[in-house]
């Protein structure tokens, strides 16, 4: 009896010691290390113009479909209002450098920077970088501030314990505890993606504040939370090391330099590893190359799979984009590919991006119009765009409407409306309706009858009497 009763205390002894391992991790109060970083975490509230148009006709409701529905739209008078937003952000050093997201300042007029819950100073954007959601700004005052540092987020582990602090629904000064939930996260926001994800509570106007570590160095910019109203204990934060490189080039350059392979890529799948007899889906595969980039001076093909990128293994397709971003620009980077069956290695020196052609906004395409001088309006071909954006049938024809004369026979008609018939006839090109209104005119015929798409997609029959 006595030999059972020492084995379960040195058992139950065991099992003591073991919880008090791991309680000892547990902190007893985040207070001491809250107190300490509350200065440094500052309230953003921006104002920005917003211009409206009121409805000339207030007290009329035309009726559903009607063409004089959508044709009131494009009048009214433009109201000027001024909008608010709010956010959170973090002081980096004694100048009052301040790291935000782009998205808490983005089109502002005027930024206010609330310091410690008292102190409220102008601020002025120093650099943004929209792709990441990164922005800093320079508080504009003579005084000095206290700041916090950046941590090394590669050392953050899932189940380490970390503090939010920010300005949730205005609040200010909110402090908040939780877990990391999980790493490389990408959750569709942007072009590169590799959150944290958090369970400490992130609610609206937190975006922009700082994730902390218990040494009290900031791992994470609070950007993004998953909700149906309010938190439900998934939020996403940029990883320190990847926003402490934007940052470090905004405020040296005011804008960022990433590296540029040039090359659109997708997942390699199980039946693309099969049928190219890699061993596993593993890397990216190169879909298209663009015309005069590194990659193609590199002699990268498309249908190349890309393995490793500078000494770093591709295990997904998402990753490399991230690593090729964060390559010095003009570097000479070796590149493994899988090709023909077998690995190869290319030396590719990376462009930058911004300057790049796959960075810079295509210009829209110029439609040439034509005039139809006897209904005197100005008309273009119907294009593929247009269906899809429309979601009008497939094979639909026709020509939009672009301009109408004030003293144009058309009266109930409006600006990107569709003809698509014409006195019973398909209407496929400007040229069938010049066609058809000149041979009404000869005939005598001074009205014709015309099939239109409206604004909302219905189909309407409308004549037109012909001066």
């Amino acid at each position: 009896m006595n030999k059972i009763f020492k084995s379960s205390l040195i058992i139950l002894f065991l099992i003591n010691l073991n919880t008090a391992s791991y309680s000892s991790n547990v902190p007893s109060s985040f207070a001491d290390l809250a107190e300490e970083l509350m200065p440094s975490v500052v309230n953003i509230s921006t104002t920005q113009t917003v211009v409206t148009k009121t409805n000339p006709f207030p007290n009329f409701q035309f009726p559903p479909g009607s063409p004089f529905e959508d044709m009131f739209k494009e009048f009214g008078t433009p109201q000027e209002r001024k909008a608010s937003a709010l956010g959170s952000g973090f002081i980096i050093d004694k100048y009052g450098t301040v790291v935000t997201n782009n998205h808490v300042i983005k089109d502002a007029d005027d930024i206010l920077v609330r310091v410690n819950g008292d102190k409220e100073y102008k601020a002025k954007i120093i650099g943004t970088d929209p792709l990441s959601d990164i922005a800093v700004l320079k508080i504009e005052s003579d005084e000095t501030f206290k700041p916090v540092k950046f941590g090394d987020s590669d050392l953050a582990r899932i189940g380490d314990w970390v503090i939010a602090i920010g300005n949730p629904f205005g609040l200010g000064g909110t402090v908040t505890s939780g877990i990391i939930s999980a790493r490389n996260r990408s959750i569709g926001l942007s072009r590169y993606e590799d959150f944290i994800q958090t369970d400490a509570s992130i609610n609206q106007g937190n975006s922009g504040g700082p994730l902390f570590n218990m040494d009290g160095d900031v791992v994470g910019v609070n950007t993004a939370i998953l909700s149906q109203g309010g938190s439900i204990g998934i939020g996403f934060a940029i990883p320190s090391n990847n926003a402490k490189q934007v940052v470090d080039q905004l405020i040296k350059y005011g804008e960022t330099k990433r590296g540029w392979l040039g090359v659109r890529i997708q997942d390699v799948t199980k039946e693309i590893a099969d049928a190219e007899k890699l061993d596993k889906p593993r890397g990216a595969l190169v879909s298209s190359v663009s015309p005069g980039s590194p990659s193609e001076k590199g002699g990268i093909k498309a249908g190349d799979i890309i393995l490793e990128f500078d000494g770093t293994m591709i295990n997904q397709m998402r990753e490399l984009p991230m690593i090729v971003a964060q390559t010095e620009v003009g570097k000479t980077v070796r590149v493994k590919i899988w090709r023909n069956k077998k690995e190869i290695s290319k030396k590719i020196k990376l462009g930058r991006l911004e300057t790049s052609s796959d960075f810079k906004p295509k210009k829209p395409k110029t439609l040439k119009t034509t005039v139809i001088e006897d209904l005197k309006i100005e008309v273009r071909p119907l294009n593929d765009e247009d269906i899809e954006k429309r979601k009008l049938p497939k094979d639909t024809t026709g020509v939009v409407i672009t301009s109408i004369d004030a003293d144009s026979p058309i009266k109930n008609l409006t600006i990107n409306n569709i003809i698509v018939e014409a006195q019973k006839k398909k209407i496929k090109t400007p040229g069938d309706l010049q066609n058809i209104v000149k041979s009404s005119l000869i005939s005598n015929n001074k009205t014709i009858l015309v099939v239109i798409y409206n604004n909302k997609n219905q189909i309407s029959y409308i004549g037109i009497k012909l001066k």
